[in-house]
């Protein structure tokens, strides 16, 4: 097992990758946790569950609203939770999301750690402390940050994910690699069937690899005033397709990686070549899907998204495998760029 250590301005948040996720009863307080789970999870796991209070959700992103953080808050009352209670959190980025908002505003705060059982939350959702639940079609327009005490990466729990779960959470992994990790690329591209068939010892490498970059990055810029930025590469127009054609997160972001990749060729910022392999991967594990966003729906969309200021918007290029950039340009330079790709199609 590797431990990685996320320190921020007075908290410090452990990593614990390619451990095995019952040993999570040996780092909880002696009373007054709860667990907060999706229906599939409390089914493939719950008889091995502590034996605490479990509240469990509807899986997927229908679960991300206020609505249900009230209702958690209610049985969180209602069980007895006061400000020394502890939310644990089993499940993926959903889960994950809903428990770490809940804990970071029940009673002003209560402590938090999360069993992440999907790929897409261990590479990504469940380290560096965001939370957030959706604003009707918006993604994400609430949230807080608050750093879980620890999060417990099992790779034997992505044997039960299904295959699009898996696929989802593999261009998370894509995109740490493109943004800053060039031996990550080129080991995922090597790596194929291995990846495919789940190869613990390679996916528990692969982790840890993601984990460790994005702890770095956290690390210095936990609030995203500058360089936590990068962190969103593929997302500007992921989170539009998203909407528009109601794919999982990854495929989505997988669509808004071929666009800024094509974007950052456009620019001159990328070679011909390096365009051709990231989204020849992309293509290899099947991530990309058709969409047509019509020029209201994009811009709708864009107006909304958290990255804006004014006019302007905080665009993520590639300047080579393993290296992006953060670009301050106008709304409008992104929505003309999408009209151009479109019409090329």
């Amino acid at each position: 097992m590797e431990k990685i250590t996320i320190n921020t301005t007075g908290f410090k948040s452990e990593i614990l990758v390619g451990g095995k996720w019952e040993s999570v009863s040996g780092l909880l307080p002696d009373k007054g946790v709860v667990i907060i789970t999706d229906h599939n999870v409390r089914r493939l796991y719950g008889d091995k569950f502590p034996g605490v209070p479990v509240f469990s959700l509807s899986p997927g992103e229908g679960s991300k609203k206020l609505e249900v953080i009230e209702h958690l808050a209610d049985q969180l009352l209602e069980a007895g939770i006061d400000r020394a209670g502890f939310v644990l959190a089993v499940g993926g980025g959903v889960v994950c999301d809903v428990a770490g908002f809940l804990a970071s505003v029940y009673m002003r705060g209560i402590r938090c750690g999360y069993v992440s059982t999907t790929l897409l939350s261990q590479v990504d959702a469940s380290t560096g402390g965001k939370n957030g639940v959706n604003l009707g079609g918006t993604k994400n327009m609430l949230g807080t940050i608050r750093q879980p005490e620890f999060v417990i990466c099992d790779p034997s729990m992505l044997e039960t994910l299904p295959e699009q779960e898996y696929l989802s959470g593999l261009a998370e992994l894509i995109k740490t690699a493109v943004i800053g990790d060039k031996e990550l690329f080129e080991l995922i591209e090597r790596s194929y069937d291995n990846i495919m068939s789940r190869n613990s010892d390679l996916l528990t490498h692969l982790v840890a690899k993601s984990v460790r970059f994005k702890g770095l990055v956290v690390s210095e810029d936990e609030n995203e005033t500058g360089l936590r930025r990068i962190l969103n590469f593929g997302h500007t127009f992921g989170h539009a397709v998203e909407l528009q054609k109601a794919l999982k997160h990854g495929f989505a972001v997988a669509s808004g990686m071929e666009l800024a990749t094509a974007f950052s060729f456009e620019k001159g910022y990328i070679s011909p070549e390096e365009k051709e392999r990231i989204i020849s991967l992309l293509k290899r594990f099947v991530l990309l899907d058709e969409h047509d966003l019509t020029d209201d729906q994009l811009e709708k969309i864009v107006l909304h998204d958290k990255k804006k200021t004014g006019t302007d918007i905080h665009f993520v290029f590639t300047h080579g495998i393993g290296k992006a950039n953060v670009e301050k340009i106008p709304v409008g330079e992104v929505l003309s760029f999408y009209k151009r790709f479109r019409d090329k199609k």
